[in-house]
């Protein structure tokens, strides 16, 4: 057979089929049989081919590259993705948060920043965004703000009032929205963004001293945003415009790429510190921590298999490798957990068997059985044992990713700090790092987004919540909605 020659369609058992277009009858004209069992595989793996989509950030795509360190910080971490010179195989994920699967890429909404790092130590990952702050601190609050950004009930339509409702409910929702409402809530392409880990997590070296820190993916590219009116546009000519665009700069070997860099914070210093430093909805100013360069992250290969490899993909910030760990940053904490459990309800509970997600460290694990298992599994199913099964090494990989906590059970927000507010760290953004031009755009955008079915009573606390961060631009942005 010559390569120009085509092969053979088979069935999904390997078996030679007949016929690519006409289903098996009595006769040319007579009914089709039950026992024409191609086309019966056709008709029920179609009616299956589709898994649910995500929850939030439904909507993205993605490609593989290496993650490559450049600068020496293993006086900081043990892990070994972090150690000079070390090359790490990478998958990452763009996505927007609230869009369904079929929706625009260029809504304004933030945009997923999610990587998988194939270590030698098992997989790291971590669940980031395009912002380096979130809208919320606590996670009893994140599937009412979700629910808030999605649709409605009654119409199944999105509904710019219960989003403003809910966010003047949420006064800590300040700085994320100013982010979402300026100009990087839309960024030209998924190349011209920063990513950001925006909560803290924890780094151990090797004589066991801790550091919190926090990671910022800087784009080689320069950051680019698109305006409302552009992206309006593009919504309507080519609504997966940063799908594609992603997807022909890695074929064309156009490789985009993006620089880590870190802020490191001393164990201790997070104690006395001015605001918590684990509340996602504030950064850490640079003129305090400063950034650190790390490596540099490369995506040279497109997928092949886009659901096999990306839409299949599942990304859990409870993956921790040695020498990194959790920080007390509630919202991360909580999703230590929902987005495993995501995985298992909308892959399977063997999710992490799907290529993918496989490991290139070795897997010795006792997890057994389960719809979809592939792994074989062998004798001794249960720990301890003598027979030889795989034993946890307490000694060579003791836990010190860790801090101590003590009080009693409450449900409080983070106890008030000197600094503590949120709607400083929101006006220090409009009046200190955007522009004239920047201000007004923000106050264009908002005024926009207001006046598309936003109630009275809603509108007043608008106001409200914006001259909290700025009183000139609150002040811009009624005049805006009641005189425009």
């Amino acid at each position: 057979m010559t390569s120009n020659t085509p092969k053979p369609t088979t069935n999904d058992a390997g078996i030679p089929v007949s016929s690519d277009e006409h289903s098996l009858t009595v006769g040319p004209d007579g009914p089709i049989l039950l026992q024409d069992h191609y086309l019966i595989e056709q008709m029920a793996n179609f009616n299956r081919e589709r898994i649910p989509e995500r929850q939030p950030h439904a909507k993205g795509s993605g490609a593989f590259g290496y993650f490559e360190v450049t600068r020496d910080i293993s006086a900081y971490t043990k892990a070994a993705l972090f150690q000079p010179g070390t090359k790490t195989d990478t998958l990452i994920r763009f996505s927007t948060v609230a869009g369904e699967s079929g929706s625009p890429d260029t809504w304004r909404d933030p945009r997923g920043f999610a990587l998988k790092f194939y270590t030698t130590q098992g997989n790291y990952d971590m669940v980031g965004n395009n912002t380096p702050v979130f809208f919320l601190r606590d996670p009893m609050k994140f599937q009412h703000f979700i629910r808030s950004q999605k649709r409605r009930a009654d119409s199944g339509l999105r509904d710019h009032d219960m989003q403003w409702d809910f966010w003047t409910l949420s006064p800590e929702s300040a700085h994320q929205v100013t982010w979402l409402m300026g100009d990087r809530g839309i960024p030209k392409t998924w190349r011209h963004m920063n990513g950001y880990s925006s909560h803290t997590y924890m780094w151990v070296n090797k004589d066991d001293e801790r550091f919190w820190v926090r990671y910022h993916f800087k784009t080689d590219q320069g950051i680019e945003c698109l305006t409302q009116q552009e992206a309006d546009r593009l919504a309507g000519v080519d609504a997966d415009c940063h799908r594609r665009d992603l997807f022909e700069s890695i074929r064309q070997k156009n490789y985009p790429s993006w620089t880590l860099k870190v802020q490191l914070m001393p164990f201790s210093e997070a104690e006395t510190y001015r605001f918590n430093p684990f509340d996602l909805t504030k950064v850490w100013p640079h003129g305090d921590y400063p950034l650190h360069e790390v490596g540099k992250l490369v995506l040279n290969r497109n997928p092949t298999d886009f659901h096999t490899e990306i839409e299949q993909a599942a990304f859990e910030p409870n993956s921790f490798v040695p020498g990194i760990g959790p920080s007390p940053d509630k919202m991360l904490l909580g999703r230590l957990f929902s987005y495993a459990d995501a995985h298992r309800a909308r892959l399977g509970v063997n999710y992490k068997q799907i290529p993918v997600n496989r490991p290139k460290a070795p897997v010795y694990s006792y997890s057994k059985d389960g719809a979809m298992r592939v792994i074989n599994v062998s004798d001794p199913v249960y720990a301890p044992n003598s027979k030889g099964g795989p034993k946890a090494d307490s000694q060579q990989y003791a836990q010190k990713e860790v801090w101590n906590a003590n009080g009693a059970f409450v449900r409080a927000a983070y106890t008030l700090r000197k600094d503590d507010d949120d709607f400083g760290q929101a006006g220090t953004l409009v009046r200190e790092v955007m522009d004239d031009a920047q201000r007004d755009r923000l106050v264009s955008n908002v005024v926009g987004h207001l006046k598309k079915g936003v109630t009275q009573p809603v509108l007043e606390r608008c106001f409200e919540y914006w001259r909290n961060i700025d009183k000139q631009i609150g002040d811009r942005i009624a005049d805006g909605v009641n005189g425009g």
